[in-house]
C-alpha cells in the first residue's frame, strides 16, 4: 500500500478533463500564436467547430504509443527513435534542429543542444501532461520522465525546466488543487537559478501584492522578455498569470492568452492544468461544445494509429498510467477510494528523482545496453579537431544509480587514445588525430559482473560541424512546408 491513493473513478475524470483542457486551450489560442499585443478576447475569436490540429498534443500521441509498444522504463533513446518515425516532418526552431542532429547520426542528449539556438523554447514544456497523466500524485517520477523527453530536442535549456516545472505541478494537481501550492511543488523540480524559475516566481509576486494584470503582464515583458514568441520563460509566467488573475475557467484562459506570444501553448498548458484541478464538472459546456471531442492530427505526424478522440485517449492513457504507478512509484497508486496521508504535502515536494534527472549531462549521448546506461561525455562540442587534444568520459548508470565499471575506448584508425585522469565519476581518455574524417565513432567497451557491454558513439569532424546560423530553421519544402528532408508532397 503507497501512502497517496487516487481513486480510479477520479483518475479517469481527471485525465478526461486534462486533454479536454487541452484542445480547448490550444484552439483558443493558436489564431493569436505569435502577436506580441495584449489582446482582449472573452471567447474563442474565430468561434471553432473542431479543434486545431496541434503540435502540443501530437507528440505526446507518439509518446504514447511508445510507452505501450516500449514499455514503462522508456530510454532517451526511445524517444529519438520514435521521433524518427512519427516526427521527421516537423521543421520548427528546436525540433527542425533536433531532427538534423539525429539524422545525422547524434544521440540524445547531445541531440537537444548541439548547435541548437532553441533550447530555451516551448516545444517540451507544451508535452508535460502525459507524464502528469501516467505518474498522477508523484510529482518527481513525472518530472524525471519530463527531463528525457525534454533533453532530445532542448538538453541544457530552459525547455527542459519547463516541462518539468509543469509535469510535477499537473501530477500534484491530481490529488491537491491549491494553486500557489501547485506551483510550488513544480518549482521545487527546477533550478531556482533558472529563468523560468525566477519568471513564474515574479507571476506569482505580482499577483500576491496585488499589481494589476495588465502592469503584472508589461513587468514579465520588461524583466523576461524576449523577442522570439516561443522564448519559454515569458510564456510561463503568462500561463500562471492567467491562471492566477482569472475568475473561471473561461476567464484564466483568456486572462493567459491576452498576454499575447505564444499564445496557443500558454492556453492548451493552461487548460490542462484547470482540467486536472476542476474535473470535467469545471469546464462550462459553452467552452467545450465548439471543440467536441475529436482529435485531429497536424499533417506532419505521420504513421501514427493515434486515438481519435478524446475519450479513446483518457482510456489508453489511464491503462499506462495504472500500471506504471503499479511498477515504479513508491508514493502513489490507483485505488477504489482516494487516501491522502498526513503529510502528503512533504510527499509532493519529494524533488529527489528530478535532481538526479539535472544531475546528467547535456553534452553526452546516452546508449542503454541491456538495462546499463553507458554515457559517452564530449567534454563539450561533439567535433574533434585535426591537431588539438580532446578529453572525453566514460561513465555507467542503471536505475539512475552509478555503477563502477572498467570501460574502453577504441577510436578510429590512426587516432591515440591515452587514460586521462578520472573525474566527476567518469573514466576519461584524451583522443589525438592528425586528420579527422567527417564522421567518425568511437566504441565504448564496459565490463560488467554480467559481462562485456559495448556501444557506438558519433564524433564529427570539423567540416561536419561548421557552425548553424543563429535562429534560422532547416530548410523546408517549398511546397508543403515539412522539413526538406522529410517532404510529405504526394510523390509523382
Amino acid at each position: 500500500m503507497r501512502p497517496i491513493a487516487l481513486a480510479e473513478s477520479v483518475y479517469r475524470d481527471k485525465v478526461y478533463a486534462c486533454w479536454l483542457g487541452k484542445n480547448i486551450g490550444g484552439t483558443l489560442g493558436m489564431p493569436w500564436e505569435g502577436d506580441k499585443n495584449v489582446h482582449n478576447l472573452t471567447f474563442y475569436d474565430p468561434v471553432p467547430t473542431e479543434p486545431v490540429a496541434n503540435d502540443d498534443l501530437d507528440f505526446q500521441l507518439v509518446w504514447l504509443k511508445m510507452l505501450q509498444e516500449r514499455g514503462l522504463y522508456p530510454t532517451v533513446g526511445d524517444f529519438a527513435d520514435y521521433w524518427t518515425k512519427h516526427l521527421g516532418p516537423y521543421p520548427w526552431n528546436e525540433y527542425g534542429i533536433c531532427h538534423r542532429n539525429l539524422a545525422r547520426g547524434l544521440r540524445p542528449p547531445i541531440s537537444g543542444c548541439f548547435e541548437n539556438y532553441f533550447v530555451d523554447e516551448m516545444g517540451s514544456p507544451i508535452r508535460s501532461e502525459i507524464w502528469a497523466c501516467i505518474a498522477p500524485g508523484d510529482p518527481g517520477l513525472a518530472a524525471s520522465l519530463a527531463w528525457k523527453d525534454g533533453v532530445v530536442d532542448h538538453a541544457g535549456g530552459e525547455g527542459v525546466y519547463g516541462e518539468m516545472f509543469w509535469a510535477a505541478l499537473e501530477s500534484a494537481a491530481f490529488v491537491i488543487s491549491e494553486p500557489l501550492t501547485l506551483i510550488r511543488i513544480g518549482l521545487a523540480m527546477i533550478p531556482v537559478h533558472s529563468l523560468i524559475s525566477r519568471a513564474v516566481r515574479e507571476a506569482v509576486w505580482c499577483h500576491e501584492n496585488v499589481i494589476e494584470w495588465r502592469e503584472a503582464r508589461e513587468r514579465i515583458v520588461r524583466c523576461f522578455g524576449h523577442d522570439h514568441m516561443c522564448n519559454a520563460p515569458q510564456n510561463h509566467a503568462f500561463t500562471v498569470l492567467g491562471w492566477l488573475y482569472g475568475k473561471d475557467f473561461g476567464d484564466c484562459l483568456c486572462a493567459a492568452v491576452n498576454c499575447g506570444y505564444d499564445t496557443d501553448c500558454t492556453g492548451a498548458t493552461l487548460g490542462s492544468v484547470l482540467g486536472i484541478v476542476g474535473g470535467p464538472q469545471a469546464i462550462p459546456d459553452r467552452w467545450r461544445e465548439p471543440v467536441g471531442e475529436d482529435i485531429v492530427l497536424h499533417k506532419f505526424t505521420q504513421n501514427l494509429d493515434a486515438p481519435k478522440t478524446v475519450g479513446e485517449l483518457t482510456e489508453q492513457t489511464v491503462a499506462i498510467g495504472t500500471q506504471l504507478l503499479a511498477e515504479r512509484s513508491e508514493v502513489a497508486e490507483i485505488a477504489p477510494d482516494s487516501r491522502l496521508p498526513g503529510d502528503v504535502l512533504s510527499l509532493l515536494c519529494d524533488n529527489r528523482r528530478a535532481v538526479v534527472a539535472l544531475e546528467q549531462d547535456p553534452q553526452s549521448t546516452i546508449e542503454t545496453v541491456e538495462g546499463y546506461d553507458i554515457v559517452l561525455h564530449y567534454g563539450g562540442e561533439p567535433v574533434l579537431r585535426p591537431g588539438i587534444a580532446k578529453t572525453v568520459g566514460v561513465s555507467v548508470r542503471r536505475d539512475d544509480q552509478p555503477v563502477s565499471a572498467e570501460a574502453q575506448l577504441q577510436a578510429p584508425v590512426g587516432w591515440s587514445v591515452e587514460p586521462a585522469v578520472a573525474a566527476f565519476g567518469q573514466q576519461r581518455f584524451t583522443l589525438y588525430a592528425d586528420e579527422v574524417a567527417d564522421d567518425n565513432y568511437l566504441t565504448v567497451k564496459v565490463r560488467l559482473p554480467e559481462g562485456e557491454r559495448k556501444a557506438e558513439y558519433l564524433i564529427l569532424g570539423p567540416s561536419a560541424a561548421p557552425g548553424y546560423p543563429c535562429g534560422e530553421n532547416v530548410e523546408r519544402c517549398p511546397r508543403c512546408n515539412a522539413r526538406l528532408e522529410s517532404c510529405i508532397c504526394p510523390k509523382e
